[in-house]
């Protein structure tokens, strides 16, 4: 038995939103697994090849192994193999995607066993999976694409989907070096002023109305208080770059803990990157991760 998952990459926080605001993007891993009587392969094409790890300690495989536990049943031998297109470490929610990829795998896997009966729904994916990751937004947003709100209510990830003004286009910036999502974190302070916390309110309900019905307040809806400054001292070309592009009028947010950078409004033609960042104008992934049956076509490539 062989099936196959496409997730998409995604930008959480978008600014004030903080561990709340996910968007998904059109750019996208493909991963397959294929039960077999050996020991469980990895093998890796394009992003994180040659890095990441090629057994049990794959984040794929373990997401896998943890929706079998939660379904109650002993994990199979797969042979896994991963076609990655979403930079790893760079705040486009390369870890999201890989422990959303191996718990849909497990659950289609488990599904066609006879006389299974699979208690696992998209609802109980969302809150394995952010259970996983630590935080829901990233998570939410690749498993069901657009736009998505979540939040964590007695213990457990939900999350509603809206669709994105169809205007909307993002822009990724992505440099070389990357980013730990532990290490932003631990710069953040316990408390912050009240009159922060006011403000990141005001700004992420002004953002759920700029990107689903008005995009031309999404400059000052993307203003954010709540954790961006905290991180510019360890990510001084981000911050520098997320400056340069809001100077210009361009609504721009550190994606995720960063170190890249997404644009939610047109970048003026004529403005110029500095070296080591690369640029994808993407479209916004609107179907969240699909499943289908049977393996993936070859690897094509890197998408730049």
């Amino acid at each position: 038995m062989t099936v196959s998952v496409r997730v998409p990459a995604s930008s959480a926080n978008l600014g004030p939103g903080f561990d709340t605001l996910g968007l998904a993007l059109a750019l996208y891993d493909e991963v397959s697994a294929e039960v077999i009587d050996g020991e469980t392969t990895v093998t890796i094409h394009g992003e994180g090849a040659g890095e990441l790890p090629t057994d049990e300690q794959h984040l794929v495989v373990r997401a896998m192994g943890a929706a079998f536990d939660e379904l109650g049943l002993e994990p199979p031998n797969v042979a896994l193999t991963c076609h990655n297109r979403i930079p790893q470490a760079r705040g486009l929610g390369s870890s999201s995607a890989a422990i959303v990829a191996g718990v849909l795998l497990a659950r289609a896997l488990a599904a066609s066993e006879p006389d299974t009966k699979v208690a696992l729904d998209d609802d109980g994916v969302l809150r394995l999976a952010a259970r996983m990751e630590g935080h829901p937004d990233n998570v939410a947003a690749c498993l069901r694409g657009g736009f998505t709100i979540a939040w964590v209510s007695a213990g457990s990830a939900r999350a509603v989907r809206l669709l994105p003004d169809e205007t909307i286009q993002p822009t990724v910036f992505v440099p070389e070096q990357r980013g730990l999502t532990t290490v932003a974190r631990a710069v953040l302070p316990p408390t912050i002023p009240h009159a922060d916390a006011a403000h990141a309110a005001g700004r992420a309900a002004l953002l759920v109305h700029a990107i689903t019905r008005d995009p031309s307040h999404l400059l000052d809806a993307t203003e954010d208080r709540l954790h961006q400054h905290y991180r510019g001292a360890n990510s001084p070309a981000t911050a520098a770059l997320v400056a340069r592009l809001r100077a210009a009028g361009v609504a721009a947010v550190v994606s995720g803990a960063g170190p890249s950078v997404l644009a939610l409004s047109p970048v003026p033609p004529d403005f110029e990157l500095e070296p080591g960042w690369l640029r994808h104008v993407l479209a916004v992934d609107r179907d969240g991760a699909v499943v289908k049956p049977g393996m993936i076509a070859p690897y094509a490539g890197k998408a730049r």
